[in-house]
């Protein structure tokens, strides 16, 4: 990885997994953004909600945008790779992995947002832990597996996060009104993370992926599989 110029990593890529996730920029980001919510329960007992219709709608749009040019700097960058296997760094893929990370750092403002307008209900397990570990693997993967490998796993999130984002800025338009396809937009999270699981399941039987992306797979998949039972199937049946 040395001899590869223009491409920024703090170390080599021989290491524990682990241990490099520990040393990175982002988790005393993480350890700040869950104490955040831990006070926020007595940061709402002595305030009021506020009104953010405006900036919410800027920047859920925002995010949308930014998700569909991080996508695409994916895509074209993929098409400089040998393999979407490929597990060594290639230049063309610097910036999107670097304006992903940044762009993960951005979307914590959902918490922010959901705390000053009183939404603790929205903060849930799988809020906290769907944004904390986006936060810290995006760093990882910039900082250490800037790879084509990982490549396709982002830029179908992100292209999964320009329907979102634009989904929540629509919601934030007419709150009363919202979508009516959220429930086709949980259907589209979950099949991103089927085909994720699939896509990690391969490279680790074939190509040396690490075990923990097959973990990670399987929890986001579960996670959001149990999400919407309890929404779509489980309140419709009471």
């Amino acid at each position: 990885m040395e001899e590869l110029q223009n491409v920024n990593v703090m170390s080599p890529t021989r290491g524990h997994f682990l241990s490099k996730a520990l040393g990175l920029p982002s988790v005393p980001m993480a350890c700040t953004y869950i104490g955040m919510i831990l006070f926020s329960t007595y940061w709402q007992k002595f305030t009021k909600p506020l009104e953010l219709k405006k900036i919410l709608l800027v920047y859920n749009m925002t995010c949308s945008v930014l998700s569909l040019y991080t996508a695409g700097l994916f895509l074209n960058g993929l098409r400089s790779a040998t393999s979407i296997f490929q597990k060594e760094p290639i230049s063309e893929l610097q910036s999107a992995f670097f304006i992903y990370w940044l762009l993960k750092n951005m979307e914590l403002l959902d918490t922010v947002f959901m705390i000053l307008r009183h939404k603790k209900r929205q903060i849930s397990f799988l809020h906290v832990y769907h944004h904390c570990s986006m936060l810290i693997l995006s760093d990882l993967t910039y900082h250490y597996y800037p790879w084509p490998a990982i490549a396709p796993f982002l830029a179908f999130n992100s292209i999964i996060h320009v329907f979102l984002y634009f989904y929540y800025g629509q919601s934030a338009l007419n709150p009363i009104q919202r979508p009516a396809w959220k429930q086709r937009m949980t259907q589209m999270q979950i099949l991103q993370f089927l085909v994720d699981l699939i896509l990690a399941a391969w490279g680790y039987a074939f190509h040396g992926f690490c075990i923990y992306s097959l973990f990670y797979g399987f929890t986001m998949l579960s996670l959001f599989s149990n999400f919407y039972y309890k929404a779509f199937i489980k309140k419709k049946s009471t």
